[in-house]
């Protein structure tokens, strides 16, 4: 059989579009052929099926987000910086029109109250992007300060993932990580710096 050819990025941008905003379980493979403009052949050739295509997709869609946090974290002048740069750029995407949150807590909200793969798949990545932040944390604290700061810093990330989409103000979220987030460099100005990719 030959091989579907097209763009996989694209054809996953597309996707997670839809994902995003309809979850895995209310997306049919109806709609994923209307996303994705793919043959339902071309799509189970290329994925397996709509859980392979989900699969992949949450992969590429945490590739992007760790890729995301080093180039912030890389080209900022401090750590602390860097990290308040992409808590801007989170604040910034939930006050578009079309804001549907993390699709990694999306995913863990959608299917926590079942055995899925795809569940621990997002909880993986999320742990991951935990991770990634800790080590950076480490270059200027120390391993105990890292390992606490970086869970506050989680918890607020998820927060602000929820709580901005469905109210609050850019300004009243920014106060809100001040106020959570005392140990960050809030002194620095950081807004028009700040772009989130998605």
């Amino acid at each position: 059989m030959a091989r579907a050819q097209f763009d996989r990025n694209n054809i996953l941008d597309k996707s997670i579009q839809l994902f995003w905003k309809n979850g895995f379980s209310a997306s049919s493979m109806q709609q994923v052929v209307q996303a994705t403009g793919l043959k339902p052949g071309s799509i189970y050739l290329a994925f397996g099926n709509k859980e392979g295509l989900f699969r992949e997709a949450l992969n590429y869609y945490a590739q992007k987000i760790i890729v995301q946090i080093r180039s912030t974290l890389d080209s900022a002048p401090g750590v602390g910086e860097g990290i308040c740069l992409f808590l801007e750029s989170i604040i910034r995407e939930s006050s578009q029109k079309n804001y549907c949150s993390c699709f990694l807590i999306k995913t863990q909200l959608e299917l926590a109250a079942e055995e899925s793969e795809l569940y621990d798949i997002a909880s993986v990545k999320l742990v991951e992007i935990e991770t990634l932040f800790q080590s950076y944390l480490e270059k200027e604290f120390t391993k105990t300060e890292s390992q606490q700061r970086v869970v506050s810093l989680m918890i607020h990330i998820f927060g602000l993932r929820i709580y901005g989409y469905r109210q609050g103000s850019a300004e009243s979220m920014r106060e809100g990580l001040r106020e959570g987030l005392p140990w960050l460099p809030w002194t620095h100005k950081i807004s028009s710096r700040a772009t989130l990719v998605t």
